[in-house]
């Protein structure tokens, strides 16, 4: 045994719930033994040779943590290097999602140079100019090594600006752990552009994660990337261990194995989905989330329409009586066949989460049922539409929502304008939300535990599910966190849009409301003198009337005849008469 060798022999395993003080399965870059030839019988296992004889332009590892794809990958990566350009040589471009990864890549490649292609050559520590898009450039420290080919292997940091402009093979290892993971993954099909190379490499970091995204784009055929899944299971049964004791200088066995694996395993404790994330490549619900997809789905049901209109940017520039007339031929055919079917006898409730650009602006219905239950029955959802539409969608649904009880629209920046425009309309029926550390603390728990308690149903849709899955405490209140961004079915970003427009409704109903029943009088009656009548059996014959629906708007009432009378608090003079004030909450 070598020195180098003998240093790696762990001591007697101590059970640790510390996953990074875990054994190593690999040893890392600097470690691996002097005379190591990875082109031997026995040294590579079989998922790590599917890995290299995968020539594919665009290939991608869903893996297990430390199975030994970064080992394979540098490997392939020194061959390519220190081939000429006619046997198919590059430049390769590692971007590890740490400074630390990069340095042991670089060992990983120094050493088989010296190996395999019998050259011997010094880790390059150097500057590299990180040129930004807005012309600015920032010194980054990298590493390198180059080749008697003139081709070099490139370990630089995790920034998107290093990305676009790189040609030949870039590796993008631990892609889901990147800072900036979704500019990472936009910057791969820059590459894609000028017939670049790509190998994305990752363990999961959450479902919601870019990179699952990727995974899931490809799996559905809907980007060209050969998708590799390799769990720790999978590496086990292809002799991970066996190797560890090849590269340590212990004697294999079965129980020696299956207590090592043990190990691992069981320093995970009760957090099982970090142990499944990490070794066996599924990807955990967010840490910190406020609900599991079980919750969600358990109370999501089939049938609940749910509307999208979108438009270029050009559209808001298109002349007024265009941008109005599509606007109101979109609500009469897309969404007056939806509210038509609202129950008339239902008490109903809105919220309203507003964006302009880059979101989507979720406008969601909710009726009340006798059991309590508050059931989504439409959410409208608009993208990149200007605020005059979006003003005039919102109305246009509102002025037909019947029994329109209460709403709740966010106020916060650009959606001051429609939440006030709301509250000038329909009065105070109309909730202005600015959100806050407060609001988040009172409001969002009961939305929570509605889920546990069934008393709410949401559209059985999966950018539905996924805003909710997006909901995560942080620093100690629910919310969707400020920078997090994932793309939803549609292929655009979302921002937990539908949630928080569905935790605003639950929130309006939730909320103290009066509602007001008016009959009017029928003058043909002169036995009374002119006074009110009583609800005695010898009351005039009179039919249930409810206010033209423009004077509701305004909060204003008027009786068969036409006499007005203001509803805002109190009722005025004139020939109707109030039956019956509601309140409710």
């Amino acid at each position: 045994m070598t020195d180098t060798e003998s240093h790696l022999v762990p001591a007697e395993p101590i059970l640790t719930r510390d996953p990074a003080a875990l054994p190593e399965e690999l040893p890392r870059g600097a470690q691996i033994p002097e005379d190591l030839d990875p082109l031997a019988d026995g040294i590579l296992m079989q998922h790590q040779k599917d890995w290299l004889e995968d020539q594919s332009d665009l290939k991608l590892a869903e893996k297990g943590r430390r199975t030994g794809i970064t080992f394979a990958e540098a490997l392939d990566d020194t061959l390519i290097a220190a081939a000429s350009r006619k046997a198919g040589g590059s430049n390769v471009f590692y971007i590890g999602d740490t400074k630390d990864k990069g340095r042991e890549f670089i060992g990983y490649v120094a050493h088989f140079a010296k190996i395999i292609a019998g050259e011997l050559h010094q880790i390059e520590e150097f500057i590299f100019k990180d040129e930004r898009e807005d012309g600015t450039s920032k010194g980054i420290t990298a590493y390198r090594v180059t080749f008697n080919s003139g081709f070099r292997v490139e370990a630089l940091s995790s920034n998107p600006a290093n990305i676009r402009g790189l040609q030949g093979v870039v590796v993008i290892d631990e892609a889901a752990f990147h800072k900036n993971v979704r500019e990472v993954i936009d910057a791969v099909n820059a590459l894609l552009i000028w017939g670049g190379k790509v190998r994305v490499i990752s363990t999961h970091n959450g479902v919601l994660n870019a990179f699952n995204e990727l995974i899931r784009e490809a799996k559905a055929g809907k980007n060209p990337f050969k998708v590799h899944f390799i769990p720790f299971s999978k590496a086990v049964e292809n002799g991970l261990y066996q190797r560890v004791c090849l590269m340590r200088g212990k004697e294999w066995s079965q129980d020696a194995q299956d207590k090592w694996e043990a190990q691992i395993r069981s320093s995970y404790g009760s957090r099982t989905a970090a142990m499944r994330q990490e070794l066996d490549a599924i990807p955990a619900e967010m840490e910190g989330a406020a609900l599991t997809r079980v919750q969600i789905e358990a109370v999501m049901a089939g049938g609940i329409p749910v509307e999208r209109w979108a438009q270029g940017d050009d559209f808001k520039n298109a002349p007024d009586e265009e941008r109005i007339r599509k606007a109101k031929d979109w609500c009469e055919t897309t969404l007056k066949p939806v509210l038509k079917r609202l129950d008339e006898n239902r008490q109903h409730f809105m919220g309203e989460d507003f964006a302009r650009s880059g979101d989507v602006t979720d406008i969601v219905i909710y009726e009340l049922g006798e059991d309590l239950v508050r059931r989504v029955k439409l959410v409208v959802e608009l993208r990149n539409i200007p605020f005059d539409q979006q003003r005039d969608i919102l109305f246009y649904i509102c002025d037909r929502i019947p029994n329109f009880a209460k709403g709740a629209l966010d106020k916060t920046g650009n959606g001051a304008y429609l939440a006030e425009k709301a509250a000038q309309r329909y009065g105070s029926r109309i909730i202005e939300v600015a959100f806050s550390r407060q609001w988040y603390e009172l409001e969002m728990p009961p939305y929570i535990e509605a889920f546990g308690d069934k008393t709410v149903v949401l559209p059985k849709h999966a950018d539905v599910l996924a805003d909710h899955q997006a909901l995560q405490f942080v620093d100690g209140i629910i919310r969707v966190p400020r920078d997090f961004r994932f793309k939803g079915s549609d292929g655009f970003d979302r921002h937990g849009d539908s949630a928080v427009a569905c935790a605003l409704g639950y929130f309006a109903s939730r909320q103290d409301y009066v509602e007001y029943d008016y009959r009017g009088v029928n003058t043909s009656s002169q036995g009374h003198n002119g006074a009110l009548p009583t609800d005695g059996d010898d009351a005039p014959t009179r039919s249930w009337w409810r206010p033209p629906l423009g004077a509701r708007l305004r909060g204003e009432f008027e009786d068969a005849e036409g006499t007005c009378l203001r509803s805002r608090g109190n009722i005025g003079r004139g020939k109707g008469r109030l039956l019956r004030v509601r309140r409710g909450s």
